[in-house]
């Protein structure tokens, strides 16, 4: 376990060293605030609800759905082009598991970011854009329990894409398809609660909303109480079902490794 917390450590610091990026990103997702707070003040214009959410409730919604979307991708290009380039051959040979060794990655490089981006645009948010505190110490606790639970659904999702390319040559399509989805049905765009009934139920089924919809509802006061603790628990039920899945499937992959040398 050190080993792979020595390599989150080693991806915060090649974080810090690049500034430029991290500036660049930054302004990138002020500017998408500022303008989901113009877009929604628009489109509460001579309204006070919709779908039962007051425009306070909407922008807290919008602006923490942005920033946690940002974290539901993780390593799963990455994973794709060593596949691609051969190099996974000699991933495979040294004495770490690949798979740990990518989410530890994709943890310290997410930390990084909480640390340097979520932080100072939360406060950025708070003062500005005047978003809701939590309504109540529990409601925050069980958010940031569910936001952790999202991200590391969205990590191991992620890593499909990686594994896919075993047998794919291309995956570039599959990321821009699975953007899409994710973008959609998390509730990065819109609550589920604002789709239509029928595909409200079909998200019902699907693992996305637990990435995003989920831990910014609790944290509104949309899921509260008994739905709250129902809803983490079902978050904890898909992620152990994802990482049995990635498992079975990275297993499946190897062999194809093993197979044609490499």
């Amino acid at each position: 376990m050190r080993k792979y917390w020595e390599m989150a450590k080693s991806q915060i610091q090649l974080d810090t060293a690049y500034t430029a990026w991290y500036w660049a990103r930054s302004a990138s997702i002020i500017m998408r605030m500022l303008i989901i707070y113009a877009f929604w003040h628009a489109v509460y214009e001579n309204r006070t609800t919709i779908s039962d959410m007051p425009l306070d409730t909407m922008i807290t919604y919008i602006v923490l759905a942005t920033l946690l979307g940002n974290y539901v991708s993780g390593v799963g290009g990455q994973l794709a082009n060593q596949v691609r380039d051969g190099s996974v051959a000699i991933e495979l040979m040294r004495p770490y598991n690949l798979l740990d060794k990518l989410v530890a990655l994709d943890l310290g490089s997410k930390i990084s970011g909480t640390i340097r981006e979520t932080f100072p645009l939360l406060l950025v948010a708070f003062l500005f854009l005047h978003i809701n505190s939590p309504t109540s110490w529990l409601s925050l606790l069980l958010f940031i329990i569910s936001a952790l639970l999202g991200i590391f659904i969205g990590t191991q999702l992620d890593l499909i894409i990686g594994i896919l390319a075993f047998w794919l040559h291309y995956v570039w399509g599959l990321r821009v398809l699975r953007d899409a989805i994710l973008a959609f049905f998390s509730g990065v765009l819109v609550p589920i609660t604002m789709f239509p009934s029928w595909l409200q139920m079909v998200s019902n089924f699907l693992p996305f909303q637990s990435m995003v919809y989920v831990p910014v509802a609790i944290y509104t006061g949309q899921i509260e109480g008994i739905a709250a603790l129902q809803a983490i628990a079902i978050q904890l039920v898909w992620l152990v079902v994802i990482i049995v899945g990635i498992r079975l499937a990275w297993s499946f992959a190897i062999r194809k490794v093993t197979i044609f040398g490499g």
